[in-house]
């Protein structure tokens, strides 16, 4: 019965959705309030209607109801409760339902948090919003309903994929669904914007913090699947330049570029077509990614689902969402005219440099993504584009970023002088070229990549802290630091983004500059050297998983004589799915990790083992985390929560 009433709610959810898009629209255009009213309690329903259906769905895979087709299909009675939640969207029907009700979600937040719009403006948006839930709505009903019942339910399901019997993956959807999505947020607002024909600083402050939510959660997702990649799939790698990995790795680029832009729209009223198109591509590039990863025309251990015929709908939905949105934007861009003007040395223009190199790189990741696909359908030929070719094409334009965020974070609006508002930067750099140099003679003799990553990383770092430092005003130390503490979040969001950005290129270069790997084969008992460690073999059993059987290794790490972990690397088979998984052994460390992996018994009684020291490894994740945390210490600055109410009463919308 509850399956039946989860059904219902989200047919009823489509019906709500429909007049949402309908309703509020017509009553904008026609300058009906009574109309325009509509759109806040539809989208608030709607959300709700869809959160039942959700709950639904949940509720069957607890109770482990074999008769759901997408139950049986995904899910085992021994499997552990934690995977039996997760299954709910560790499918492409469920994650489907999950992208519906985000969603839904970010337009409820827009309704309940949007008091201060417009409201001609927030109807548009909330109509915008709708229109693309109707689509995925019906491609969700029609194409991927997850509530499907079996005329004959069989005892036990089929359980669900291992490698997404993890942790990681518990969390790593939900928070990336959160980023992809709410992206639609900020697509609303420049459709709306459009067909308004008007973009001013009230509007960029009101589209910042629904793309700022978008990209942090986004950030999140994107380092928990690095993450996961780096201890689950035992390759010892955190980035493959995977298809599905460079889905979501595209929009996080063009939502940053987006963020930056909008700030001179705010600040400046500039920039405006610029911010408008990001913010269509921003999406676009989300939708793109959904049909990489469903539609299976690339291959990916990532995907979701390999079903070309549902890819076909997807790329329909891209296309007309896409396609509309562009062709509004080629005949209303022209009448966003700038205000702003500003010289070549300014703010402005680093940003807008900022945004071009943001830019070019998420196109040149689109471009080598893509690739194989076109070789494919144009040329008949099947090429493969790998990790060397992103390395070469991608990285130059992340250091010309990292050169260039101290430098753009610290210049005056309008107009500056370039070598007086360098003159703070100049310890900062020489501090960088410091720490450099002393990564260099730590490590003569071995490649510079590891000194230009701590350039480049304590460039970053110390240049934020001198933003700040700039910013806290003149006068002693504790009166400067008692200013700094009560800068806007804002500008402490900003530093510590870029910041973590700072510990992440170290990361990074650290860690494909000195990793060390050892890859043989041992006896047990055998004892054999990994750079500075001895590692020992010491036993190899069976071991027997709720529904699994793994093979466990015992191995014994030690440096100068003194045991440093004993990790056990698993090799598990999961006997329902027919699938191994390997599970590498990690001691996690602040300046290093010890990595394990336990392979096959050899012919002559030893076992395939491969042994890495990774050093700085967690600092990569670290530097995301204090991305997020930047993000989010922006997303809570009280101009975001006010979002120009003064603006809604002094320049009403004029009628149409």
């Amino acid at each position: 019965m509850i399956v039946e009433l989860g059904h219902f709610a989200l047919l009823l959810a489509l019906l709500v959705a429909v007049l949402q898009m309908v309703v509020p629209f017509w009553g904008a255009q026609k300058g009906w309030l009574s109309w325009m009213a509509m759109a806040a309690p539809a989208a608030v329903a709607q959300s709700l209607l869809l959160a039942f259906s959700f709950c639904a769905l949940t509720y069957a895979f607890v109770t482990s109801d074999f008769s759901v087709r997408l139950v049986a299909l995904n899910s085992h009675t021994l499997k552990p409760m934690l995977y039996k939640v997760t299954g709910v969207w560790g499918n492409h029907e469920g994650s489907m339902l999950l992208w519906c009700l985000i969603l839904a979600l970010f337009g409820a937040l827009v309704a309940i948090f949007g008091t201060n719009l417009p409201s001609r403006l927030k109807a548009r948006v909330l109509a915008v919003q709708a229109s693309v839930g109707v689509a995925f709505l019906c491609f969700l009903i029609f194409t991927s309903n997850p509530f499907l019942r079996l005329v004959s339910p069989p005892m036990n399901g089929q359980d669900l994929n291992p490698l997404l019997q993890d942790p990681g993956l518990a969390f790593h959807p939900p928070f990336l669904y959160v980023g992809y999505v709410g992206l639609s947020m900020s697509f609303s607002f420049a459709v709306a914007a459009l067909i308004e024909g008007r973009v001013d600083a009230a509007w960029g402050r009101w589209v910042r913090p629904w793309t700022l939510l978008a990209w942090l959660n986004l950030t999140i997702g994107i380092a928990l699947g690095s993450w996961w990649a780096y201890y689950e799939l035992g390759w010892g790698g955190f980035w493959f330049w995977d298809p599905v990995e460079n889905a979501s790795f595209m929009p996080w680029l063009i939502a940053a570029a987006l963020l930056h832009s909008a700030i001179v729209v705010e600040k400046r009223e500039a920039l405006k077509s610029w911010t408008i198109l990001l913010a269509i591509l921003a999406f676009g590039f989300s939708l793109i990614g959904a049909f990489i990863v469903r539609s299976g025309v690339l291959t990916s251990v990532h995907a979701f689902a390999n079903d070309p015929e549902r890819g076909v709908y997807l790329l329909g939905i891209t296309a007309l969402f896409m396609g509309g949105a562009l062709t509004l934007y080629a005949a209303r861009a022209g009448a966003m005219q700038a205000k702003g003007v500003f010289s070549t040395v300014s703010r402005e223009s680093a940003l807008v440099l900022n945004n071009v190199l943001l830019a070019v790189s998420s196109f040149v990741v689109f471009i080598g993504t893509i690739w194989p696909l076109v070789a494919e359908m144009a040329f008949d030929r099947k090429v493969s584009v790998g990790p060397p070719f992103f390395d070469a094409a991608f990285t130059p334009f992340m250091i010309l970023l990292a050169i260039l965020l101290p430098v753009g974070s610290i210049l005056p609006w309008k107009r500056a002088k370039l070598d007086r508002a360098l003159k703070p930067l100049w310890p900062a750099l020489l501090a960088a070229f410091g720490i450099a140099a002393f990564v260099w003679t730590l490590q003569t003799g071995r490649t510079m990549l590891a000194p230009i990553g701590a350039l480049l990383g304590s460039w970053l770092v110390l240049g934020a802290a001198t933003d700040l430092w700039v910013r806290s005003g003149r006068g002693g130390l504790a009166s400067k630091l008692a200013r700094a503490w009560r800068l806007p979040r804002a500008d402490w969001g900003r530093a510590v983004a870029h910041a973590g950005f700072g510990v992440t290129i170290f990361g990074i270069a650290a860690l494909l500059a000195w990793e060390v790997e050892d890859v043989r084969t041992a006896n047990i008992g055998e004892t054999y050297e990994v750079g500075r460690y001895e590692a020992t073999l010491v036993d190899v059993r069976e071991v027997q998983g709720p529904n699994y059987v793994s093979t466990m290794a015992w191995i014994r790490i030690a440096r100068d004589g003194r045991e440093a972990a004993t990790l056990t690397p698993e090799s598990r088979f999961y006997p329902v799915a027919g699938m191994p998984t390997t599970e590498a052994a990690i001691d996690n460390g602040v300046f290093r990790d010890l990595y394990v992996v336990i392979g096959d018994a050899q012919a002559d009684g030893s076992w395939a083992v491969r042994t890495f020291v990774k050093p700085f490894a967690n600092w990569i994740w670290a530097g995301a985390i204090i991305m997020s945390i930047g993000g989010l210490l922006s997303l809570t600055d009280r101009r975001y929560r006010v979002a120009a109410g003064a603006r809604k009463n002094a320049a009403p919308v004029p009628a149409e």
